[in-house]
């Protein structure tokens, strides 16, 4: 009987995961149109996105996580920034849980690796660093992409990617 519990417990929590996964998809590009600006506040300036690198998830209560790569000729970014980030939700990267807002992603390059900071728009100011891997299980290299949680739960930025969560009360 105690198996027949423990396999019957295994089973709910596989169908509330997947039930979980089933609540965030791929945002659609007219979901991305209502929250990618045209020109994404970065500090003191407004910097152009192009529109054509955007990715996000978003979930059945209208909540979406996207990014956008920024056109950042003419400004000093110097690996500050790259990617515009907005959260409508709390998403957990590294060690942090960011409140929903606005952000910035910026990377530097070794080998091997990215190091990338993220950080809040409005001031600039770093908010958790994190490295990206290159990883092997990329098929479709792409600027800036996040894939939906449950199957591979990653932030990918090139051939590069880096883990996230979504806090227990945003699922």
């Amino acid at each position: 009987m105690t198996l027949f519990r423990h396999l019957t417990a295994t089973a709910l929590l596989l169908i509330a995961s997947v039930a979980h996964a089933a609540t965030w998809h791929q945002a659609t590009e007219s979901e991305l149109k209502t929250v990618i600006p045209a020109r994404a506040p970065v500090i003191s300036e407004r910097i152009e996105t192009e529109f054509r690198t955007a990715s996000g998830i978003a979930d059945t209560k209208g909540h979406i996580i996207a990014g956008v790569l920024l056109i950042t000729a003419g400004y000093s970014a110097n690996g500050k920034y790259s990617y515009f980030l907005l959260t409508q939700t709390p998403i957990k990267i590294a060690d942090k849980t960011l409140a929903p807002g606005n952000y910035l992603i910026g990377w530097t390059r070794s080998d091997t690796e990215l190091f990338v900071t993220i950080s809040d728009a409005a001031t600039g100011n770093p908010v958790v660093e994190v490295t990206a891997a290159r990883n092997l299980e990329i098929h479709r290299v792409e600027s800036f992409h996040i894939a939906p949680p449950g199957g591979m739960s990653v932030i990918q930025l090139g051939r590069f990617t880096f883990p996230y969560s979504l806090p227990e009360a945003t699922r």
